[in-house]
């Protein structure tokens, strides 16, 4: 029920695998448009059982918490958690038998120069979430043998439509932006390297990791992306104006003014500069899974997600709908006393949250 997961099971599920779904619903309701049927376990990750694993031949674990920690809340009372249920998952599926993919993230690099970083590159995470993702992969390598070979993919940062878009990732941001108001903001200066994945893409490399034979007593890494969707934030910026006609790009510290809800604004900039900037090396990828190969350029995927918006008659009051941002989701349903301190749900509220419908949500 998240932005990936939400398009993930489709196409696996058009594959021909019988997938499932595990979630804890906090985005259940934060819909662009609906989804398809996706059977799903309704639960915490940190209450998985071996009765969750039964008949279950793949685990492909990508939750966790994406952003920078709800408001004043330590971020070890967020990270800590999700490292220790990852690790018991992990632990869950080498006892039973089951493939364990991990979803890391090429933020784990996160301050490089020109060249491309490889998977043997020196990683300098520059978040909490960057962090965890290097703790978790620490922590499968300490249970890697020859009887339990893991893989972790990690992705560029993601962009496409979904059910259950994000708008706070940097491509889905600048293209919503530009279609509602045909002006782009840029939070920072631009010039900081990202590279980036499309979604198809992205469930592309899950499929090809399942499929993979890999029996290593090592966990597997691979940077998960194109070579040539590495990009600067201001270029990305210079693509979304030549798809979207009219738009013209604009900086938030020359004009706050245009930014008055605080979705745009990114807290890990600071005073127009992002220093997570770094260049990624995908060669390895296309070594390990030959079938896996990115078919989505950057412009290719604007022009996809554009036309979408067009066609839905996307607009200012769309974009700005709190459910398509994490963090700001997360911080409404904790500051209402949905969630607990560390982030479950408070019985008392979870049926009303979990029971809203698309038109109630964000």
């Amino acid at each position: 029920m998240g932005y990936l997961g939400s398009v993930l099971t489709t196409f696996l599920a058009e594959s021909g695998f019988d997938c499932v779904g595990y979630d804890t619903g906090f985005f259940k309701h934060c819909l662009l448009y609906p989804p398809p049927p996706t059977r799903t376990i309704l639960k915490d990750a940190r209450d998985i059982a071996e009765a969750d694993l039964k008949n279950i031949d793949v685990v492909v674990h990508f939750a966790g918490i994406s952003n920078d920690p709800v408001g004043k809340l330590d971020p070890s009372r967020i990270y800590d958690p999700t490292r220790t249920y990852s690790f018991g998952i992990a632990k869950l599926c080498k006892r039973l038998g089951v493939k364990f993919i991990f979803a890391s993230s090429c933020s784990v690099y996160g301050l490089g120069g020109e060249e491309l970083l490889t998977e043997v590159s020196a990683t300098h995470p520059q978040t909490a979430y960057s962090l965890n993702k290097l703790q978790v992969e620490k922590d499968l390598r300490s249970i890697s043998d020859k009887d339990f070979s893991p893989i972790a993919l990690r992705f560029a940062t993601v962009f496409g439509h979904s059910p259950r878009i994000r708008f706070d990732v940097v491509v889905n941001m600048l293209t919503g932006m530009a279609v509602a108001n045909r002006t782009i903001i840029l939070n920072s200066d631009g010039m900081s390297w990202r590279p980036n994945l499309h979604i198809q893409d992205l469930c592309h490399a899950v499929k090809c990791a399942i499929e993979y034979v890999y029996h290593r007593p090592e966990l597997l890494v691979l940077n998960v992306g194109a070579d040539e969707n590495n990009l600067q934030v201001i270029q990305i910026a210079q693509i979304i104006r030549q798809v979207v006609p009219g738009c013209e790009i604009k900086f938030l510290m020359e004009h706050p003014e245009l930014d008055k809800e605080g979705l745009v604004r990114d807290r890990k900039v600071k005073n127009g500069g992002d220093t997570r900037t770094y260049k990624v090396s995908f060669e390895k990828i296309k070594r390990v899974l030959p079938n896996f190969e990115c078919k989505w350029s950057l412009e290719r995927g604007v022009k996809d997600m554009a036309a979408l918006f067009e066609h839905m008659l996307f607009d200012a009051k769309i974009f700005r709908r709190r459910g398509f941002y994490r963090l700001q989701e997360l911080e409404h349903l904790y500051g209402n006393g949905y969630l607990s301190d560390d982030l479950r749900w408070l019985k008392n509220r979870t049926n009303n949250i979990l029971g809203q419908t698309m038109s109630s949500g964000s």
